[in-house]
């Protein structure tokens, strides 16, 4: 059986390419198809990485939002009709690749295009355009919405990374799911007894991710806060920000292990699809604040391995910070939870989920 893997874009280095890489180590001799490619990003796959026509633009890789428009074409001019199994790593167009008529199409489905459903207002209020073409985004969303619902009719069978995202599936497509939580390899983090003196908050800058919450909450309590990650809001999150947070840019996979191991606690302000920074906290035996919505219900447990915040404002997050007892943590214990999302459950179900479906397939 010939197997093909597709991922949106490898433009960056999140959760969902962490995904990618977990199913291209599962099968190794699948190749890897994406609308673009950062080559920066790529040498994580250790493999040649297949591009749309996309690829060839000017500043595709710096400014792949501008080629918005051009993406469903993009997706469906990705030749994958020798393969008889496609993989599909998804939170916008790969799912709507065309494939052989008799191939099968799992899509593991981070979320539904969050900028064209739950987010779609906000996505537009965000960008950083003029007026009159804020006139005519709409009609674009309104197109591509109507794209998107057909990419996932050309699904076979949808995997999505939580519970959430498997309500929002089937909200937004009508589609059932099945539930894998993404892969968190906790063997690269650790317990350490050191002091904890800070804070702890990270994820790529962009507006969703809410980091301004955080931001804004330990500036007025003068708490060291950390932040790593890079993104389009690190200028205007700085401007904000006192002098008792520190920005540290892109870290390494080890120095992220560090900061997690010794912060107080992590800091998740943002409705989250599923949340991997949070169990890699946990998997360094570290509690989380979170905003209470999303994927974070489902990987803490109040009170046993981090706390909620009710309202997505700085001034409730600051209340808890506030309130905020480390002591009453056991870190064993909140390691020993993070486990459960390891890497190596993932490979198990995914790999038994896709077995049980071809096998289905090949019995008719």
């Amino acid at each position: 059986m010939k197997i093909a893997l597709i991922h949106d874009h490898l433009v960056q280095n999140g959760g969902a390419e962490q995904v990618v890489k977990a199913l291209k180590d599962m099968y190794s001799e699948a190749p890897i198809f994406t609308l673009l490619a950062d080559k920066k990003v790529c040498k994580n796959f250790n493999c040649e990485v297949n591009t749309s026509f996309l690829q060839n633009f000017p500043l595709s890789i710096k400014k792949y939002q501008w080629f918005l428009p051009l993406m469903p074409a993009a997706a469906e001019a990705l030749d994958l009709m020798g393969y008889d199994l496609i993989l599909s790593s998804a939170s916008s167009f790969a799912k709507g690749v065309i494939v052989n008529p008799k191939a099968i199409h799992i899509c593991y489905c981070h979320t539904p295009t969050r900028y064209l459903w739950n987010d779609t207002h906000s996505y537009i209020q965000n960008l950083n355009v003029n007026d009159v073409t804020k006139i005519f985004l709409p009609l674009l969303m309104q197109k591509l919405r109507i794209w998107d619902s057909l990419a996932a009719s050309r699904v076979d069978h949808f995997i999505a990374n939580s519970q959430n995202i498997q309500r929002k599936i089937e909200r937004y497509y009508g589609r059932q799911s099945e539930v894998i939580y993404p892969p968190v390899n906790t063997d690269n983090f650790f317990i350490t007894s050191g002091p904890k003196k800070y804070f702890l908050a990270g994820s790529r800058l962009v507006p969703y991710k809410r980091i301004d919450l955080a931001v804004k909450a330990f500036t007025r309590l003068g708490i060291p806060l950390k932040i790593f990650g890079v993104g389009p809001e690190m200028m205007k999150l700085k401007e904000m920000a006192g002098g008792n947070i520190e920005f540290l840019g892109d870290v390494s996979p080890t120095e992220k292990a560090i900061l997690y191991s010794n912060c107080l606690a992590y800091i998740n302000p943002q409705d989250e699809d599923f949340g991997i920074t949070a169990v890699e906290a946990m998997a360094s035996g570290r509690p989380v604040i979170a905003y209470r919505s999303g994927g974070a219900l489902e990987s803490i447990i109040e009170g046993i391995t981090g706390d909620f915040f009710d309202e997505q404002c700085w001034e409730d997050l600051a209340d808890k910070i506030i309130r905020f007892d480390n002591s009453k943590y056991d870190s064993e214990i909140i390691r020993n939870h993070a486990k459960k999302f390891d890497i190596s459950v993932f490979r198990d179900k995914f790999g038994s989920f896709v077995n049980k479906i071809t096998q289905n397939e090949n019995r008719h």
